[in-house]
């Protein structure tokens, strides 16, 4: 019924009949059918009270709004609430039976490692034994199923709906990302988190937060309101890692590589074929590669310690375990050696991160050569330091397209030749193809040179002017390989 849906909604008004039997959720007034509630929220585009007349039109019989609208129509109840979209959260959590109650909930945020972490959490888990859940920006996955991403973290009625499935499918824990945008946009507003991990914090996404200031409080906004049954997990490295922590109510634990921590970690010797590492006095060889990925692999220690699993048994599964798609994926091409490494950095801090390693694992003077690019209708003021620090951290830079979407392609790689100076100049092209553009990367190289390709990662498309062409960089990358040692 709406009255059980709307528990713990703060309500400001009611007009109508709350002993309603109601059949759908929607926020999306196209989706509506008979018997659905529809929740209006104010979003960045557009204003869902702009369409609750086409709703009712469709069928539904109850509204949630903010703002009530001038026409009432008789018949039809109307909730007015502080927040639609925390609504939504909270009722999308009832309306699914409250399903992050029925499992372990784990959380990750930050702006590098969210998807990394979340995804070794769940071939952990499935190692220990137990049925899971991922919801992350590669893939939703349940045990064996893999469901496609659209978003980081999905709207919160498709999120209880997906939740729902899992504890149906029998999942015992649920690893998942939360983006800012879905912090702040009140889209896991309801759901109980066991546990909430917050790797790092850099300069990222301030199109949508405008300040920097704005986006760590939207970051600790989350922390804020955990429960004091859950676990706050934060990387004590990072500056604001203690002040995620400040004032939630959760049991805290932090992770280090260079400081006392709950969960410390010393890197022993990082290698091309990965990372030997001394966890909380244990020695362990990993797969993994780089200083970013020692602090992946310490947050998912510790989640996993915190949630109460063995130590030695943790520490042999995850010696064993790969990274996520896109993140510091690597081929080798068979008769020159050439190192190919795919990589979603698409901020200046993780295209930094994943050069430093690259700077710190090549063999004597073997060239970096980087293909990189910037995303369109995303934050501007990245785009002169992505190729600043590309430039100042390779041997030869080649500025590309990434996703233009609506923008223009040869505006983005304006803004991003900003950041090259009159020292880098001669190190850098521009070509606006990314094939010709990696191509040109491999023709480029010579023996065992090592060739980076950042920013798309996992997808496997470009859109451009709104449209998605199928373009996997890794697929590219071999195919250059191949036709250069034919």
């Amino acid at each position: 019924m709406l009255k059980d849906l709307l528990y713990k909604v703060n309500i400001k008004s009611v007009t109508g009949n709350t002993s309603l039997t109601i059949k759908s959720l929607q926020t999306d007034s196209r989706k509506t059918t008979p018997g659905t509630c529809f929740i209006a929220i104010k979003g960045h585009s557009s204003d869902g009270h702009d369409f609750i007349e086409k709703a009712i039109e469709m069928g539904a019989i109850a509204i949630v709004c903010e703002t009530m609208p001038s026409k009432i129509t008789e018949g039809i109840t109307y909730v007015s609430v502080l927040n639609s979209a925390v609504a939504a959260g909270i009722m999308s959590h009832h309306f699914y039976k409250e399903p992050s109650l029925k499992m372990k909930v784990v959380g990750v945020t930050g702006t590098n490692g969210k998807t990394t972490i979340a995804t070794l959490l769940f071939k952990l888990y499935r190692g220990l034994g137990y049925k899971c859940g991922l919801i992350s920006t590669v893939q939703n996955q349940i045990t064996e199923e893999v469901i496609s991403s659209t978003h980081t973290t999905p709207d919160a009625i498709s999120l209880n709906s997906l939740l729902s499935k899992m504890v149906n499918e029998g999942c015992q824990f649920v690893f998942m990302e939360c983006s800012s945008h879905a912090i702040d946009q009140h889209r896991i507003a309801g759901i109980e988190f066991s546990a909430a991990v917050f790797s790092n914090i850099t300069h990222d996404h301030l199109d949508y937060h405008k300040t920097f200031d704005e986006y760590i409080r939207v970051k600790k906004s989350w922390f804020d309101g955990l429960s004091k049954n859950s676990i706050a997990i934060s990387n004590a490295d990072d500056k604001r890692g203690s002040v995620m922590l400040q004032i939630t109510s959760a049991k805290k634990y932090f992770y280090s590589l260079k400081t006392l921590a709950d969960f410390k970690g010393k890197i022993l010797e990082n290698g091309l074929t990965g990372l030997h590492m001394n966890v909380n006095d244990m020695e362990v060889y990993f797969k993994l590669i780089g200083e970013f990925n020692a602090y992946n692999l310490l947050a998912v220690f510790a989640v996993a310690i915190c949630l109460g699993e063995e130590k030695n048994k943790v520490l042999q599964i995850m010696s064993t375990l790969t990274g996520a798609e896109g993140r510091f994926d690597y081929i080798i091409s068979e008769n020159e050696k050439l190192v190919g490494i795919v990589d979603y950095a698409h901020t200046p801090d993780a295209l930094l991160n994943v050069l430093v390693t690259i700077k710190n694992l090549r063999q004597g003077e073997k060239k970096i050569i980087t293909v990189v690019g910037c995303g369109g209708n995303r934050d501007t003021t990245k785009r002169p330091l992505m190729a600043e620090v590309a430039c100042q951290y390779s041997d030869k830079v080649i500025l590309t397209s990434d996703n233009p979407r609506y923008e223009d392609p040869q505006e983005i790689l304006k803004q991003m030749e900003v950041g090259v100076n009159v020292v880098t100049r001669k190190k850098c092209i521009t070509i606006a193809d990314r094939r010709e553009a990696i191509k040109t990367a491999v023709s480029l190289s010579d023996k065992e040179d090592i060739i980076l390709v950042a920013g798309k990662g996992h997808e496997k498309y470009q859109e451009i002017k709104g449209v998605k062409y199928e373009f996997d960089d890794k697929k590219v990358l071999d195919e250059m390989f191949e036709l250069l040692e034919k």
